[in-house]
């Protein structure tokens, strides 16, 4: 399990954080305009929406964090300045079955690559395992995003379902990988790491 000294919320380089419902819109409407980005985040279809239109739907998110209680979203920010970064969410928690399904990315291409989004997924995961008590996790990937399919590799996922064919984009079909990982496989990937 987590140690007393372990960060829930804060890496090296990133820390998981809360919606700024003034200042995180602008940037997120820019992400939406960025079809790659959104074709890697989103599995349905994705249209660009203006800054009010995110403050909107960010507003929407927050009502109903507060009214289901199975649902967990959090902003990606760099350490270094509190810039917006990225998105993470813990999502459709069934809490009979301890289950959730986790999703996350960073926004610009230019904070790619650095390694923020295995910090992110790190600390998603100790709270998903280690406060929300969860026993699985489960994520959805496109067989396009290969950086995707090798993030959720590194942290030991197991593709458990593969949908042929299931998503038309860039004018061809592609695969929807369906990855997992139980509570005791994370608990022995970080027994693993911290030696």
């Amino acid at each position: 399990m987590l140690s007393i000294q372990t960060q829930l919320f804060e890496g090296q380089s990133v820390r998981l954080g809360y919606i700024d419902y003034e200042k995180d819109p602008e940037i997120e409407s820019r992400w939406t305009h960025n079809s790659e980005f959104m074709r890697l985040l989103e599995i349905g279809p994705v249209y660009p929406l203006s800054a009010e239109q995110v403050k909107e739907r960010n507003e929407a998110l927050e009502k109903q964090v507060d009214k289901k209680g199975n649902i967990f979203p959090f902003r990606i920010r760099a350490c270094e300045d509190n810039r917006l970064v990225g998105l993470a969410m813990i999502e459709w928690v069934e809490w009979t079955n301890g289950n959730g399904f986790i999703r996350l990315g960073i926004g610009d291409a230019g904070d790619r690559n650095r390694g923020w989004g295995s910090e992110a997924l790190r600390m998603l995961l100790d709270y998903a395992f280690g406060e929300l008590n969860l026993f699985r996790v489960s994520a959805a990937v496109q067989e396009y995003n290969t950086v995707g399919i090798k993030l959720f590799n590194k942290f030991r996922f197991t593709e458990e379902v593969r949908r042929r064919s299931a998503l038309n984009r860039y004018g061809q079909r592609w695969d929807l990988l369906l990855f997992g990982l139980l509570r005791s496989e994370w608990q022995t990937n970080r027994k693993e790491t911290t030696r």
